[in-house]
């Protein structure tokens, strides 16, 4: 019962570090979609991540469309997007034995191309104040991994 996390074109090397730790604690493997906005090799990855980043189960992919050939292998995706209409609490993300949770850069979201094609997949996380437009990446990341895990537990 695999968990995979995509974060598509990061920008933010903190959120990047942060996303990195949620997984290792929640024993998913996370997956970077170039270009990234920052090196891996930036100390201030590895800081976000504490020590733990070499312990993380990374994957980096040169672009999209590698990427894409290999997710019906990965398990079966749900999008995040403010744009999307379905809450994710509805969306049954505990049920596939695999599941990849892709994120979007934190200034753009996700490609309109991948929105067209995936439409059907997308969920969003509610937000109550006309004064956010957006969850902070790494925020959005913990949701969805520990809303996975919480529906696993029941089964």
């Amino acid at each position: 019962m695999a968990i995979h996390v995509v974060l598509v074109q990061p920008e933010i090397h903190w959120n990047t570090g942060n996303a990195g730790r949620t997984c290792l604690a929640a024993g998913a493997t996370l997956h970077l979609v170039e270009p990234l906005g920052f090196s891996l090799d930036d100390r201030r990855v590895r800081r976000a991540g504490l020590d733990y980043w070499e312990h993380v189960d990374l994957k980096v992919w040169p672009d999209w469309a590698a990427f894409e050939a290999a997710l019906p292998s990965l398990g079966e995706p749900f999008f995040f997007s403010t744009k999307a209409q379905r809450v994710f609490w509805d969306a049954p993300l505990g049920d596939p034995a695999d599941v990849v949770l892709v994120f979007g850069r934190e200034t753009g979201g996700l490609h309109s191309d991948i929105h067209e094609k995936y439409r059907d997949r997308f969920v969003t996380m509610p937000i109550l104040s006309s004064h956010v437009r957006s969850l902070n990446l790494s925020t959005a990341v913990g949701i969805g991994v520990y809303e996975v895990l919480r529906q696993r537990r029941n089964t």
